[in-house]
């Protein structure tokens, strides 16, 4: 197997009926809600709306599928809700087949026999301002790492990736160090490590520009010392800065100056020389910036890569940051021996994410896997290096 994903399956349903969200976290607010709080609505009325183009799979959804589209072999272990659709909950049902028509291996998946389906809702309001989005873990709060390492070692992946620390309870328990000791014990089995963080703590960018420490953050210290990839978002790395106790004026640098410092930062406090390679990264608007050490304890400085990718607007920018690091992940993956030496192309990693995200944001929400093509098609794509002004200049290469 060449990439295992855990964790935090959930649907995302989009419309104006979810008004509600407002009374929980706000216009623009985000946040994990308790099962307790949940709209009573019946299992027709999901599967009323999981036929509406405005739900879509997420979590794992949002990168499972384009790998297995790049031809990688790919698994889920994830909870689902127990229900009457084939043994599953309406949303568990969705979320399963999406991922199965799609070539996912879902033999790792655990039917929770009390508690729901995970599901988000997403509010959009009339004006387009953005709205608010209430995640409910249910079944994803209960994560046993102890029934999800026999799937690890059934499946022999080559990288693990846990999606995402700070939305389940038993995921992040004992202050994070749990989540620790399995990405410990995954690597000394031979898995490359990978994880991502969720804010659910209101507007990263209004957080980060007023100064805001997010206390989850410091969920991720533990783990941040033992994985091998690690890429999160600009605004989010300044907050899990903050939290880290940085006194910075973010305002008073520029953008790039900032990702240096945060990327130094991190490497200072997490790496350890430790004979392997690891590569921590910040994703931006227009492309990546990367640090990394190789096995021989040989650190790079900061460097950044510019999307080659971009060109259009988006269609939905949720999952882009997942899209990303499902092309960095299928890289290595495709390159695991050379990641293992230190000897990897960094920058065709990050290119390989830049690409994945843009093609995935540019695409039709209910149809968010169509634009993805073989891995070796689109690294022939990337070595080219040509620049296109469209997006459909894009298509039409990779076609």
């Amino acid at each position: 197997m060449d990439v295992l994903i855990f964790n935090t399956a959930t649907v995302d349903f989009r419309g104006s009926q979810f008004e509600f969200t407002e009374k929980l976290v706000g216009l623009g607010g985000l946040a994990k809600c308790k099962t307790v709080d949940m709209p009573q609505y019946s299992q027709q009325q999901y599967c009323q709306w999981i036929g509406q183009s405005s739900v879509t799979a997420g979590g794992p959804a949002n990168c499972a599928p384009l790998m297995a589209k790049a031809g990688l072999t790919t698994a889920v272990g994830v909870n689902l809700g127990r229900g009457e659709f084939g043994g599953l909950d309406a949303v568990g049902r969705y979320f399963y087949d999406v991922l199965a028509e799609n070539n996912v291996d879902m033999s790792a998946t655990y039917v929770h026999p009390t508690l729901p389906s995970g599901i988000t809702f997403i509010y959009e309001t009339q004006s387009h301002e953005r709205g608010g989005l209430c995640y409910f873990p249910n079944a994803n709060n209960e994560f046993n790492f102890e029934y999800f390492k026999k799937a690890f070692e059934r499946l022999n992946p080559k990288i693990v990736y846990y999606m995402y620390s700070g939305v389940s309870d038993s995921g992040d328990a004992n202050g994070g160090k749990d989540l620790a000791e399995f990405f410990k014990w995954s690597r000394n089995r031979g898995g490359i490590t990978i994880f991502d963080s969720a804010t659910l703590a209101g507007d990263p960018k209004e957080l980060a520009r007023n100064g805001k420490l997010v206390e989850g953050y410091k969920l991720l210290a533990p783990s941040l010392f033992e994985v091998d990839l690690f890429f999160t978002s600009f605004d989010e790395a300044k907050l899990i800065a903050n939290t880290f106790g940085i006194k910075r004026y973010w305002d008073q640098f520029g953008e790039n100056e900032n990702c240096e410092y945060i990327l130094n930062f991190l490497a200072d406090k997490f790496w350890r020389k430790d004979n392997r390679t690891r590569i921590f990264g910040i994703t931006l608007n227009n492309g990546a910036i990367e640090k990394h050490i190789t096995s021989d304890n040989i650190a790079s400085k900061p460097k950044k890569i510019e999307s080659r990718f971009m060109a259009g607007g988006a269609v939905d920018l949720i999952g882009a940051g997942d899209s990303f690091r499902s092309g960095l992940v299928s890289y290595v993956a495709k390159n695991i021996d050379s990641f293992n030496a230190g000897n990897i192309d960094f920058t065709e990693a990050v290119q390989m994410g830049n690409l994945f995200a843009a093609l995935y944001v540019k695409a039709p929400l209910d149809d968010r896997y169509s634009n993805f093509k073989s891995f070796e098609k689109m690294l022939g794509f990337i070595k080219s290096e040509k620049v296109f002004g469209t997006f459909e200049e894009i298509l039409k290469e990779l076609a």
